[in-house]
C-alpha cells in the first residue's frame, strides 16, 4: 500500500508537469529531429542524441527530458522509411524488417508495409511505456535476478533464430552465422588483450568491425548495386500501392503477434547490453514460427514487419529500467542519455535508486513523454510517408549515387577512419555474394551482433562458475542452472527444432534457381579458407590466454565442419540441387541489362578518389561523372543534383559537427572547410 502511496502521487504530478504548452512543443521539436536524424541510414539515435548534448547543460530538466525523449522515441519508427522504401537498414534496430519491408515496397505496397510498421510501432511504444509505468519500482529484484548465465542465455537464444532464417540450406545458415560470429571477434579480445584476426601494424584491425559499417554492407550495398544494374525504380509499379487503411487492417489481424513482439521487446530491453541488436531478429524469428504458411518470408510477409517493428518501440520502454533504476544503460543511445541527464539544471538528477526515491515525478514525467513521443511521432511519420515514399517511382539510377554518399558517410561516423570507407566495401562484397548464392544474409548478421556478447558472458560465467565449482558441486549446479537459465535452454531449444523443421520453407533471398557448381564452389572455398586461417590464428594464441582463444576455435570448428559437409555435398549432388542456387542464373540480376563489376568500380571510383583528394572533392567529381554518363542527366539537371548532395553533406556535417575523411591532398595543403 505504501508503494502505490507513494506511486499515485507522483503520476499525478509527472502529468501535471508535462502538460505544459512549452513542454509538448519541445517533445514535438524531439520528434521532429529525431525524424530527421532517423530516415538518414546509418546515423540512429545515438548521432541524434550527440547531437543534442551540448544544448543540455543547464537546461531545465522537464524541457530537457522532453526534447531527448521526442528523439529517442521517433528514431525507431522513422528509421522504418530507409528500411522499406530502399532496402538500406536505418538503424541497428530496423534490420529484420528490410526482409519484408522492402519486397513489399518493390510489389508497389510501400503505403501498405509503412502504415503496418507504423501502427506496430505506436503500440509497442504505448506497450513500452505501460510496461514502465506499471514496473519502474518493482522491476528491481527481476533486473537483479539476471546474471552472467542468463544473459548468456539470452545471447544464445538470439543465434538459435539463425536455426529458422538458415534458409533452403541448413547447413548454409549454420556455416554464415558462424562465419559473422568470426568476423565479430577480429581485433583486441576483451579479456586477456589477444589480437584475433589482426595486426598492429594495421591499428584499424585491433577495434574490430563497427555493427553500423557491416549492417550496411552486408544489406544496404547488395541491395543498391541490384538495383542500379537493373536501371530501373524501387517499386516495378508507378504506384504507392493500397493505402494506410490495409496496412492498419493487416495490423488488426496480427495484433496478437504485436503483443508478444512487443512484449519480447520490452523484456529483451530490460537487459543491458543487449538492445536494438538482438531484439528485432528475436521477434522475426517469432513471427516466422508462429506463421502456418512461411513461403512468403522474405518475399514480402506483412507479418515480418509487424513482428520487429512492435517489439523495436516497446525496448525504448524496456532499456529505460536499468537506465534509470540502476544507471546501467541498455544500449549506446541509453549510455549518451545517462550522460545527459547529469547535465540538465543544476546536476542534482542523478538516475539510479535515488532517482526513484528523490525524483519520482521526474521518473514519470519520463514514461508519460515517451507515451506521447510514440503518439506524435507516429502521427508525423504517417502525414510525411506519402511525399518520402514517392522515392520508390523514382528511377533508382538518380538515388544510388546519393545512397552511396550517405551510406559512405554514415560509416566513416562510426570510427572517423578511412579504413571505414574501405571496410564497407569488402563487407559489401561478401554481402553481394551472400545474397547470390542464397546464404542468410541474417544469420552472418545474428551471428557477428551477438560475438561479442557471447564471448563476454560465457568468459565471465566460466570464471565465477569455476569458483562457485570449486566450493562445491551443488553451489556450482545452482549457479549455472538456475530456473531462468532453465526456461531459457528449453525456449532455445524448442526454437532450434521448430526452426530446423521449418527453415526448409523459408527462402532466405527469395526463389533462387540452381546453377552450374563452379560459382558457388569457388565461393564456398572462399569462405573455407577464411574460416581456416581464423582457426590457425587463434590456436596461435598462448595457452595461458585460454579465454581469447575458446571462442574462435569453438565457432570456428563448427563453422568448418558445417562447410566441409557442404562441400562433400556439392561434390555428390547434381547441379540442379537447391545447394548451388545462383542469382546470376535466372531473375532480374541475371536479366539486368548492368553487369556486377561495372557497378561496382563506381563505388570504387568514390573510394579511391576520396584517398587521394578528400570526400568532399571526389563526391563532386563522382556526382557530376555517374550523373552525366550513367543516369545521362543534362548539364542543368546534373548540376542542380550535384549542389543539392554537396549541400546536404554539408548541413549533416555540420549540424552534427562530424568530418569528412580526409586523402592525401588534404596533408598536404591546408584547405578551408568542408575540403579539409
Amino acid at each position: 500500500m505504501d508503494l502505490f502511496a507513494t506511486a499515485l502521487p507522483a503520476l499525478g504530478q509527472a502529468w501535471a508537469l508535462i502538460l505544459q504548452p512549452v513542454v509538448l512543443g519541445y517533445l514535438v521539436l524531439g520528434v521532429v529531429m529525431g525524424l530527421a536524424v532517423g530516415v538518414f541510414p546509418g546515423l540512429g539515435g545515438i548521432a541524434g542524441l550527440s547531437l543534442l548534448l551540448p544544448f543540455m547543460f543547464g537546461m531545465d530538466p522537464v524541457l530537457g527530458l522532453a526534447l531527448m525523449i521526442g528523439m529517442v522515441a521517433v528514431v525507431p519508427t522513422s528509421d522504418t522509411f530507409a528500411s522499406v522504401l530502399m532496402g538500406i537498414p536505418g538503424s541497428s534496430a530496423s534490420q529484420a524488417t528490410v526482409l519484408d519491408g522492402f519486397p513489399m515496397a518493390k510489389k508497389g505496397q510501400a503505403a501498405r508495409a509503412l502504415s503496418a510498421a507504423f501502427t506496430s510501432s505506436l503500440f509497442g511504444g504505448l506497450v513500452g511505456a505501460a510496461f514502465l509505468t506499471l514496473f519502474i519500482v518493482v522491476a528491481r529484484p527481476i533486473v537483479l535476478s539476471f546474471g552472467l548465465p542468463e544473459m548468456l542465455m539470452i545471447s544464445i537464444l538470439g543465434l538459435s533464430m539463425v536455426a529458422v532464417l538458415a534458409g533452403r540450406v541448413a547447413l548454409k545458415g549454420l556455416a554464415a552465422a558462424g562465419l559473422g560470429l568470426l568476423i565479430g571477434t577480429i581485433g583486441e579480445a576483451d579479456a586477456g588483450g589477444s589480437l584475433r584476426m589482426a595486426t598492429y601494424d594495421i591499428p584499424y584491425l585491433t577495434d574490430g568491425l563497427k555493427l553500423v559499417i557491416v549492417g550496411l554492407g552486408i544489406f544496404a550495398v547488395p541491395e543498391i548495386v541490384s538495383l542500379l544494374r537493373q536501371d530501373r525504380a524501387i517499386s516495378k509499379e508507378a504506384k504507392l500501392g493500397a493505402g494506410w487503411g490495409d496496412g492498419v487492417r493487416d495490423w488488426v489481424a496480427n495484433k496478437w503477434l504485436s503483443v508478444r513482439c512487443s512484449l519480447i521487446g520490452v523484456v529483451v530491453g530490460v537487459i543491458p547490453g543487449l538492445g536494438g541488436s538482438v531484439v528485432d531478429w528475436i521477434a522475426y524469428g517469432h513471427a516466422v514460427q508462429t506463421t502456418k504458411d512461411k513461403s512468403n518470408f522474405g518475399k514480402g510477409e506483412v507479418r515480418g514487419v509487424i513482428g520487429p517493428e512492435s517489439s523495436n518501440n516497446a525496448k525504448e520502454g524496456g532499456g529505460l529500467v536499468p537506465t534509470l533504476l540502476f544507471g546501467i544503460p541498455g544500449s549506446g543511445s541509453m549510455a549518451i542519455f545517462i550522460g545527459a541527464i547529469a547535465l540538465l539544471g543544476s546536476g542534482e538528477i542523478e538516475v539510479g535508486p535515488s532517482m526513484l526515491r528523490d525524483n519520482l515525478d521526474i521518473t514519470y514525467s519520463i514514461v508519460w513523454l515517451l507515451a506521447l513521443a510514440n503518439v506524435v511521432g507516429t502521427l508525423l511519420c504517417i502525414a510525411a510517408s506519402g511525399g518520402i515514399a514517392k522515392l520508390t517511382t523514382i528511377r533508382f539510377t538518380y538515388l544510388a549515387p546519393f545512397l552511396f554518399m550517405l551510406i559512405s558517410f554514415a560509416a566513416f561516423q562510426s570510427g572517423q577512419n578511412f579504413e571505414d570507407i574501405l571496410a564497407l566495401f569488402v563487407i559489401g562484397l561478401i554481402g553481394i555474394f551472400l545474397r547470390r548464392f542464397d546464404w542468410s544474409r541474417p544469420a552472418f548478421l545474428i551471428g557477428f551482433v551477438l560475438s561479442n556478447p557471447v564471448e563476454k558472458f560465457s568468459n565471465q560465467a566460466f570464471q565465477i562458475a569455476s569458483f562457485r565449482f570449486r566450493k562445491s558441486f551443488e553451489d556450482g549446479m545452482d549457479y549455472v542452472f538456475s530456473p531462468i537459465v532453465i526456461v531459457l535452454l528449453i525456449v532455445t531449444v524448442v526454437s532450434v527444432v521448430l526452426g530446423l523443421r521449418q527453415a526448409k520453407s523459408i527462402m532466405a533471398e527469395g526463389d533462387v534457381q540452381s546453377g552450374s557448381k563452379r560459382a558457388p564452389l569457388v565461393f564456398l572455398l572462399i569462405i573455407m579458407g577464411y574460416v581456416v586461417a581464423a582457426l590457425i590464428n587463434a590456436s596461435l594464441i598462448p595457452n595461458y590466454n585460454m579465454t581469447d582463444k575458446i571462442v574462435p576455435l569453438v565457432v570456428g570448428g563448427i563453422a568448418l565442419a558445417a562447410l566441409l559437409i557442404l562441400l562433400v555435398q556439392m561434390i555428390l549432388r547434381p547441379e540442379s540441387d537447391a545447394i548451388f542456387a545462383d542469382k546470376e542464373v535466372s531473375g532480374e540480376d541475371a536479366d539486368a541489362p548492368y553487369g556486377l563489376w561495372s557497378t561496382l568500380a563506381w563505388f570504387v571510383g568514390l573510394i579511391v578518389a576520396t584517398y587521394f583528394v578528400g570526400f568532399i572533392l571526389a563526391l563532386l567529381g563522382f556526382l557530376i561523372s555517374f550523373l552525366r554518363v550513367r543516369a545521362q542527366a543534362h548539364w542543368p539537371k546534373t548540376l542542380i543534383l550535384t549542389a543539392c548532395g554537396i549541400a546536404l553533406m554539408c548541413v549533416m556535417a555540420g549540424a552534427l559537427n562530424r568530418d569528412f575523411p580526409p586523402g592525401l591532398l588534404q596533408g598536404a595543403v591546408d584547405l578551408p572547410w568542408p575540403l579539409n
